[in-house]
């Protein structure tokens, strides 16, 4: 019950197809992130052998986590105590690590401590933590729902592959195709799409209060910490920014949410084309048991499931082009807009998670209706009129065209060849999944 009182449906009402986002990009697993990142970089401090740092012993490096882990509602109920103190959430992480680790460090290591958030802004530590908490909700996440999307396409595309239906430009009836080949277009796209997307890289801000690494240098002038910092973001699985001011140039992971606009576009397009062809009764919606389509017409079976993967992928699209549109520009060194929009990152991706999942379910809810497409291919010879004045200009007729409409206009056509014989090469543009899986 306590899902009703919930402010958005990710985490009401669509809370079943967002739950496994929850630890990746929640306020919990902002924290948790953070934790890790500070983590790694007292490590990368320790093991660059900083004087201070040189007699730590490297034992205790692999112990670092457990101040934290397992990640449990104890320390979330302690980092947000820290918060309420500060009122600074990474603050609050600083001060966490220092209480925690001061019990697992032996006395004459206590020095160490100082060395924790070293130079950092609260931006390394939010910007770095968020790259990884989108690439690792892409890749654990959203990722393995498109594949699932797709592979489940492919299979009914390939299903359908023969069954003939009449093609529709600008909305009127045109040559026959298949509805498996007609899907399977969308299968090609999807893909195309996710690889685009898997080769955009995850990039990070390191560089301290303005971007120059102020602190650092003037601590230890003589480190290259500019190569450190480098090697930390690759250890990470990202890519750092050279030259900032205190935040990152978000166009670069503008590079990232507008390649998740165009694949959730092609999403779209699919929602719509299925939405259509069951509009036009070539698909039919199958009903679960007890299931009601219409509080007052007790006939309606609806494709609600593709109404609503539709609107929720735009309002994914929306969304991402909003942070495209306005992270880039920040106020001189930095204003703090960004950090306001981009705990909203969940809110992004989840729409678009809604919308996935909810297609997937769709599709599982239709089955090919041949007679209607029968029956409307019967009703529309005329669409087979491009196959008469072809055969006519392959046997040297110059005004073929021309007079394929005047048969049309007079009631005189007669199609050379049944609509099932005039679908190209459809059937065998789709091959099996297991063929390109």
């Amino acid at each position: 019950m306590a899902d009703l009182w919930a402010l958005s449906p990710l985490e009401g009402r669509y809370r079943r197809y967002t739950e496994p986002l929850r630890a990746y990009l929640s306020e919990a697993a902002f924290f948790r992130y953070r934790l890790w990142v500070e983590t790694a970089y007292f490590r990368a401090l320790v093991r660059l052998g900083l004087p201070p740092l040189k007699t730590f012993p490297s034992a205790l490096l692999d112990r670092l986590e457990e101040a934290f882990e397992p990640f449990t509602e104890e320390v979330l109920r302690t980092l947000r105590t820290y918060e309420e103190r500060t009122r600074h959430d990474v603050k609050a992480i600083e001060y966490y690590l220092r209480e925690r680790w001061a019990h697992l460090f032996p006395p004459e290591h206590q020095g160490a401590l100082a060395f924790i958030h070293f130079g950092l802004t609260s931006q390394d530590v939010n910007n770095t933590a968020q790259a990884l908490m989108l690439r690792d909700a892409l890749q654990q996440v959203y990722l393995p729902a498109l594949d699932e999307l797709i592979r489940r396409l492919h299979t009914q595309a390939y299903a359908w592959r023969g069954q003939v239906m009449l093609g529709f430009t600008h909305g009127q009836p045109a040559s026959p195709t298949t509805l498996g080949k007609e899907l399977y277009v969308f299968v090609e796209r999807l893909r195309a799409e996710r690889s685009r997307l898997l080769q955009v890289p995850f990039w990070t801000k390191l560089g301290g209060a303005v971007g120059n690494l102020n602190a650092h240098y003037l601590a230890y002038p003589d480190v290259d910490w500019v190569g450190f910092f480098e090697r930390l973001a690759q250890e990470l699985g990202l890519v750092r920014f050279p030259l900032t001011t205190q935040i990152a140039p978000y166009e670069r992971w503008a590079e990232v949410w507008d390649s998740l606009r165009r694949l959730q576009a092609v999403l779209v397009d699919l929602a719509q084309d299925l939405w259509l062809y069951a509009h036009r009764g070539y698909l039919g919606v199958l009903r679960a048991p007890g299931q009601v389509g219409s509080s007052t017409m007790p006939h309606k079976a609806n494709p609600i499931q593709f109404e609503l993967a539709e609107g929720n992928l735009r309002l994914s699209n929306a969304l991402w082009g909003f942070f495209s549109e306005k992270l880039p520009v920040s106020r001189l060194q930095r204003d703090l807009t960004d950090s306001t929009l981009l705990r909203n990152l969940g809110v992004a991706l989840g729409h678009g998670l809604v919308g996935l999942r909810a297609l997937a379910e769709g599709l599982e809810q239709v089955q090919p209706r041949p007679a209607a497409m029968e029956a409307d291919l019967a009703a529309h010879p005329e669409v087979l009129a491009e196959a008469w004045q072809t055969l006519q200009r392959k046997a040297g007729e110059v005004q073929a065209y021309e007079q394929a409409l005047a048969a049309l206009a007079e009631g005189t056509f007669v199609p050379p060849v049944p609509a099932t014989q005039y679908v190209g090469y459809a059937p065998q543009a789709v091959p099996p999944p297991e063929a390109s899986s």
